[in-house]
């Protein structure tokens, strides 16, 4: 019984010595959401007019259509975890430019990396986690790996911020400080991996670009798909809409209106650590029912908006439903395809750019409906995952 104990404390401490750089790259994937507060700075800083600054930010997006499905050949190649090394130098380059560099070409080029280097850590990373834990734990621990990187998203603006009122005017970068701060990180987070042994599943069968698309022939993985741009369009569309229900409704300044969006970040962030207690305990279609609830509840409360509490309300609900969403979908989709991880891997990911169809929709319905159509094509989202809920197996 004694020699049991310790292999079994001798497993656990393995464990724990792989999961700890592979929860610090989650960390280090949180570093692109720093586009969104830099891309302001870069503005002001370069006179950059509106079409120029918002260019930036859509590059993101961008890189995620490009090359995430290639990522996952990539992977059949190369391994996973080499994949993931080779993500976390292309965000060390990436974040190394602005420091050397202040002019509107190098920030293109940065934020370019900076995508890129997401879009293949994000197809790389979470298959890497699903070979070290058990498929029943999976969605728990990506929700986790999602807290991580929400710490990341969180910190950036407050380090700008605090770069740019010269607190620390000896290192001349202003609000760029983030960039050195972020790198020391990143080099951290290399090293740590490069260390640790992780011994990974044998490469998958499907190499080619064509076999790897045709996998959205499968009915799950395309449901699964579809059910990631629902994701994430409602989380840009939230932080988009939310501050201009505020302004359009209530009157509020640009600067007061941003409560929507931090009111929608906080309960986001709270609902993947509580997504990670929560999910190792309860069913996921169970869980997922009640974050789709929430949302449902949430929209409402935004279509009503008859005071500024319900709207924060229902900003808050969205956040918190929309938390664990990812996770949960990605998970399914692993998990009912487990030969071939890596190829759905760089599809869900491709999923990512419905951060780019969802606003650009919300646009054009709120140009001729106001912030109501955009709200509207939201529910749509919402209403999709409620479906996609009843094709979840039960665990």
């Amino acid at each position: 019984m004694a020699n049991q104990s310790v292999v079994s404390t001798n497993k656990k401490g393995a464990f724990l010595m792989q999961m700890i750089p592979v929860m610090l790259c989650f960390f280090t994937m949180g570093f692109v959401d720093l586009v969104g507060s830099a891309t302001n700075f870069v503005k002001e800083n370069l006179n950059l007019e509106d079409a120029q600054a918002a260019f930036i930010p859509s590059l993101v997006f961008f890189w995620f259509l490009i090359f995430s499905v290639p990522t996952g050949i990539l992977m059949n190649k190369i391994g996973r975890k080499k994949t993931v090394l080779l993500s976390q130098l292309l965000t060390l380059v990436s974040l190394i430019i602005p420091i050397c560099l202040d002019t509107y070409a190098a920030m293109l080029i940065a934020f370019s990396l900076l995508g890129i280097g997401n879009a293949v850590m994000q197809t790389s990373l979470n298959p890497l986690v699903s070979g070290l834990i058990h498929p029943d734990r999976l969605a728990s621990t990506l929700t986790f790996g999602q807290f991580v990187k929400a710490l990341a998203s969180l910190l950036a603006p407050y380090l700008m911020s605090w770069g740019a009122m010269q607190l620390i005017p000896t290192f001349g970068l202003d609000w760029r400080v983030v960039f050195p701060i972020f790198a020391v990180i990143n080099v951290l987070s290399i090293a740590m991996l490069s260390a640790t042994p992780i011994q990974e599943e044998r490469p998958d069968k499907i190499t080619g670009f064509m076999e790897c698309v045709k996998l959205l022939s499968i009915p799950f993985v395309s449901l699964c798909f579809v059910g990631i741009m629902c994701h994430v369009g409602i989380d840009v569309g939230t932080n988009t809409f939310a501050p201009q229900i505020l302004i359009e409704k209530f009157g509020l300044t640009t600067a007061d209106a941003v409560i929507g969006t931090q009111i929608y970040f906080y309960f986001r962030t709270g609902g993947c650590l509580l997504g990670s207690y929560i999910l190792a305990r309860m069913a996921a279609k169970t869980f997922f029912g009640i974050s789709v609830l929430s949302m449902i509840i949430g929209v409402i409360f935004l279509f009503i908006a008859s005071s500024q509490f319900l709207v924060l309300a229902g900003v808050a609900l969205i956040g918190f439903g929309n938390s664990n969403v990812f996770s949960i979908v990605f998970a399914q989709a692993l998990n009912r395809q487990p030969n071939e991880k890596n190829e759905v891997s760089g599809l869900m990911i491709m999923g990512l750019f419905g951060g780019t169809v969802f606003p650009l929709c919300m646009g054009f319905a709120q140009a001729g409906m106001g912030v109501a159509g955009a709200v509207g094509v939201m529910a749509i989202g919402v209403i999709y995952l409620l479906y996609f809920m009843t094709q979840i197996k039960r665990a």
